[in-house]
């Protein structure tokens, strides 16, 4: 695993035309009307990212595009012959690879943009990004201070994904649904989506995670490519780890509850742990659930039990991590860096 340091980033160059804050934020093509304090740049960010003005999650998107606009707006409209200022440091440190994760950190309060999406940093700059499945071999992050915007490239190590094949399934588990089946799919689906958008503003993930189980087999890596008897599926984007029914799941770091649901179509039951800033861990097939949706658990604690409701063949636990739709692999942020272990 790899610790990357990256000081020296390289600022916006393009000029940028100033004026009427109603238009096009630079590279992402959102129009904003932004509101009548648009000028107090210096002042927009703290307040804003810290979540001390309740707004619903439109406005909050809005105003924190309308405040890295002004940033992008001062970076940009240099011209080319005014000097450049030191670019301020983004440190990142985590695991560079397809699946994995990195924490970094910059300027408090402020804000990262990956791929288009932007990440708050919280009051000591930190902020985590991910890496999809599919990732890129280079991977972008901008970042910006009241006067500059910066940019940096992470190398992303590419991995190759093994073949899983799954015969015997219900075709009703497949591809084959009544249209009862399709009202509970989609009924199960509305649910999820609101598990998956909680966002919890503190940053409770930040040393990498444990196992959930003590004591398990690994029947099914992260990644693999779904043959589902015998149809090409979506890859699996969990790692299957089998134990019998009834062995304690325990929450690998600390996080939020952001679901807890025992009558969802495909995974059965379902936990989901909201770990700070859209990570968010999936517990699939459980048999057991020991916790309700809000409530704070710490690494370590029992969350519920391993089982086989749902699309499964067996006792296992569907141990899978998403970072804002991004699919991750868990089971890479077990081998966390540390000190002893980095590279810059």
């Amino acid at each position: 695993m790899r610790k990357h340091k990256h000081p020296s980033p390289s600022p916006c160059s393009s000029p940028q035309r100033r004026g009427d804050p109603r238009t096009t934020f630079g590279a992402f093509g959102i129009s904003l009307h932004c509101p009548s304090f648009f000028q107090r740049k210096s002042t927009i960010f703290s307040p804003l990212l810290r979540g001390e003005v309740e707004r619903s999650e439109g406005e909050g998107v809005r105003w924190l595009l309308c405040a890295l606009f002004v940033v992008f707006l001062s970076a940009c409209s240099q011209g080319e012959s005014e000097a450049k200022e030191p670019a301020p440091p983004l440190n990142c440190e985590g695991v560079f690879e397809q699946g994995g994760a990195a924490v970094c950190t910059g300027i408090p309060n402020s804000a990262l943009v990956i791929d288009g999406t932007l990440v708050p940093t919280n009051y000591e700059g930190k902020a985590i990004i991910g890496f999809d499945r599919d990732a890129p071999s280079i991977v972008n992050v901008g970042y910006a201070n009241v006067a500059s915007w910066f940019k940096i490239s992470l190398n992303i190590k590419p991995r190759e994904y093994a073949i899983s094949r799954i015969d015997g399934l219900p075709p009703s588990q497949v591809s084959t649904f009544s249209e009862a089946q399709l009202k509970r799919i989609r009924a199960s689906s509305a649910r999820k989506k609101l598990g998956f958008a909680s966002r919890q503003q503190m940053l409770w993930f930040e040393d990498g995670f444990d196992y959930p189980l003590k004591q398990f087999t690994k029947t099914s890596p992260f990644g693999a490519q779904r043959i589902l008897n015998g149809e090409a599926k979506k890859p699996h984007y969990g790692v299957d780890i089998a134990a019998p029914v009834g062995t304690p799941i325990y929450a690998p770091a600390d996080g939020v509850v952001s679901m807890a649901d025992d009558d969802l179509y495909f995974e059965g039951a379902m936990i989901l742990l909201d770990h700070g800033q859209g990570l968010i861990s999936m517990y699939l097939h459980v048999s057991a659930i020991d916790v309700k949706p809000g409530q704070e658990v710490k690494r370590g604690e029992k969350i519920g039990e391993v089982g086989s409701k749902g699309r499964s063949t067996g006792p296992h636990l569907c141990w899978r991590l998403k970072w804002r739709n991004r699919h991750l692999d868990p089971e890479l942020l077990t081998q966390w860096p540390t000190e002893e272990h980095t590279h810059d």
